[in-house]
């Protein structure tokens, strides 16, 4: 995290002290860097410059409205997966125009709203869902663009959750069925075929799965248009990797030429869907230590945030670097770091050498995708607040909830 650094032995988010936001807003809390997301949006943006784009940030990643917005000033489109991820895009100041809708299971009622909006296209994903599109739409009396998630069986080499492209992923339609599908929407009277698009997998570490799955939708784009069917849109998803450990995203404007190079001479626009790479590197997660305790010499920091705050270590094993708001001097011991949550698989860390006492402040990095996104109120925890930094400034941008908040949800039977 570029944004992150120490200043007096203390870490500090741009130029704010993290211990200073602790003792504002309390732990656990996510912590934001403006500058961060900004950077990393321009980075993707400065590397597809010359190519006619959209880079339609996918939503799912993190939703906070005012990150939301932080983007849509910047330029960016939205990739989006449900309903209220539309409403959100809304809220924010999004521009419909520059939205495509994913995901396998849209609602009626998102169909609708998502016309309602005017919407850039749907990312159809089988072939129910086409006839539920071109049904509604006719109900409106408009006309649905659509775009065809192709599964092009590439395999992106990732975490088994979250490779997406394989033919026994759940995503898309089956190449083999990817021209009867693109003919049936055709022949329909209230649906335009658009584009198409793929989305291979996340935390993607090398070009070549991208390269292979786009060079595939090109042969497929060829055989459309011998049948005289042209399309506005070419999408290749998102899942460029970020570095939480050891990994090592591949470079930027290197593959930003190759698939130039690949578009060169092509009519239509390029779409990517980053999530993860615009902002979780941008983000972290502060939590405090409660005890310290050891168990037949293993030995346990437990910290107030759990694993309803940030879920991906105990959901996919993922490392997430842990380090100290203040720097303690003293030998290093083995910790798990594990929460309050009446778990086995409560744990945001095993096996890290800090040097610890209670009452500690530690920094959980790369949180600022898939964080509180993914959190929930199991134990009947509260979710942690958001903050965004702005140089030497924060902005409480969600606050902490309440046991009221959650309570006002419910209701005893008469």
């Amino acid at each position: 995290m570029t944004y992150l650094h120490r200043q007096d032995g203390q870490l500090h988010l741009e130029a704010q002290p993290l211990g200073q936001v602790a003792e504002q807003f309390g732990t656990p809390a996510f912590v934001y860097s403006k500058a961060a997301i900004s950077a990393a949006y321009q980075r993707l943006e400065g590397a597809f410059k010359g190519q006619p784009h959209w880079i339609c940030y996918a939503v799912k990643a993190n939703s906070n409205l005012a990150v939301l917005a932080l983007l849509a000033r910047l330029g960016a489109g939205f990739d989006l997966v449900s309903g209220g991820e539309l409403r959100r895009v809304l809220l924010a100041g999004g521009d419909p125009g520059k939205v495509v809708f994913s995901g396998v299971g849209k609602e009626p009622w998102e169909i609708k709203a998502a016309l309602e909006a005017g919407i850039a296209c749907f990312n159809m994903e089988s072939p129910s869902e086409l006839v539920l599109i071109n049904r509604i739409a006719g109900e409106m009396g408009v006309v649905a663009p659509v775009s065809v998630r192709v599964n092009p069986d590439v395999d992106a080499s990732t975490h088994p959750y979250i490779a997406t492209g394989l033919k026994e992923s759940k995503f898309g339609i089956a190449w083999s069925d990817a021209l009867s599908i693109y003919e049936q929407a055709a022949s329909l009277p209230s649906v335009k075929v658009v584009g198409i698009g793929c989305h291979i997998g996340s935390q993607i570490t090398q070009p070549a799965p991208y390269l292979a799955a786009l060079s595939r939708l090109l042969t497929l784009v060829a055989e459309l248009e011998q049948r005289g069917l042209s399309l506005s849109y070419i999408d290749i998803g998102g899942g460029m990797a970020v570095r939480y450990k050891d990994e090592q995203p591949f470079a930027l404007d290197a593959f930003a030429d190759q698939v130039k190079g690949a578009m060169s001479g092509r009519k239509e626009r390029l779409i990517l869907e980053p999530g993860r790479s615009l902002v979780a590197e941008a983000g972290l997660l502060l939590t405090r230590v409660n005890t310290l305790k050891q168990n037949e010499g293993h030995h346990f920091a437990v910290v107030d945030a759990a694993m309803n705050d940030l879920l991906r270590p105990a959901l996919y094993q993922a490392w997430q670097e842990v380090a100290p708001v203040m720097e303690r001097p003293g030998a290093p011991t083995l910790y798990d770091l594990v929460g309050p949550v009446c778990e086995s698989g409560d744990f945001l860390a095993k096996g890290r050498p800090l040097t610890l006492a209670e009452g500690d402040l530690l920094a959980i990095l790369s949180t600022g995708a898939y964080g509180l996104v993914m959190s929930s109120n199991y134990n009947t925890r509260c979710r942690a607040p958001e903050i965004l930094v702005d140089g030497a400034s924060c902005h409480l941008i969600r606050r902490r909830e309440t046991l009221e908040d959650l309570l006002a949800l419910e209701a005893l039977p008469p």
